[in-house]
């Protein structure tokens, strides 16, 4: 049998602005190359800044990369953004909401504009506004809503699809402990052969509960990419945060070498 093909690939991928008030180039991402693939929950592990916002809004067609390539279920997300955002959701910190909408009408106008049949449609909203403890505030205007209401509301909006590919940027931002609960179960629940969850994340724990795979991000690198128990080898750390130091240490006595 052939290998499945990948979720998301990169080749090299590179993001360069030009910062207004110096004029000097700041490398965001740094030929980051990484692969993940359907059935697996892959993970983006780095602090602020790192890079992890900047590789999610590429793959998600939000932004172009300076260089190289990224593919998102096999297509090019330069050559072909239209048919990479209908097969992604995607949440991230800027994710708009539209203040005089209901979360329940958000959900039903976004449901349309996915095509999805009426019938289908209503029960899927159903669906979420259970899985996100959302029937108290689904007929309540966004522009009344809480920072994590919203947050809950955006959630549902990124998965109302069901698309195969989640592309999650910080999720359990600005939610309650229930909600973040929520958020992690609904995340384990997408394990499966015909989807993959790609997220970013500085709570060490939930990388460790949630990942199959965890790519460590640090100054837009790569520093790493395995499974836990093969990060724990190569580092010979057992927990997260002192893998991440580790693989930062080592990275700078190289960056020092050359």
């Amino acid at each position: 049998m052939s290998e499945p093909q990948l979720a998301v690939e990169t080749e090299r991928l590179a993001k360069t602005y030009l910062d207004r008030a110096t004029k000097e180039p700041v490398h965001a991402l740094k030929e980051l190359s990484l692969s993940c693939r359907y059935g697996e929950i892959y993970g983006l592990l780095g602090p602020n800044g790192a890079g992890k916002s900047t590789t999610l809004r590429i793959l998600s067609t939000m932004l172009a990369p300076s260089s190289g390539w990224a593919k998102v279920d096999g297509l090019d997300v330069r050559e072909e953004p239209l048919e990479v955002r209908r097969r992604i959701g995607f949440l991230s910190a800027t994710t708009g909401l539209y203040a005089r909408l209901t979360p329940r009408e958000t959900l039903q106008y976004f449901g349309a504009l996915h095509g999805m049949e009426p019938a289908a449609l209503e029960a899927r909203v159903d669906e979420l506004l259970d899985a996100f403890r959302m029937h108290e505030f689904a007929d309540r205007r966004c522009e009344h809503l809480s920072s994590g209401q919203k947050q809950r509301t955006s959630i549902a909006r990124a998965v109302l699809h069901d698309p195969p590919l989640l592309i999650l940027d910080e999720p359990t931002t600005g939610l309650d402990i229930l909600a973040t609960g929520d958020m992690i179960e609904f995340i384990e629940a997408r394990r499966d052969s015909r989807r993959c969850v790609l997220f970013s994340t500085h709570v060490l724990s939930e990388a460790e509960r949630l990942c199959d795979r965890i790519g460590v991000i640090h100054h837009g690198r790569l520093l790493a990419s395995g499974t836990l128990a093969e990060l724990r080898e190569d580092t010979g750390e057992e927990w997260l945060d002192g893998i991440f130091k580790a693989l930062v240490r080592r990275a700078e006595a190289g960056s020092a070498t050359t």
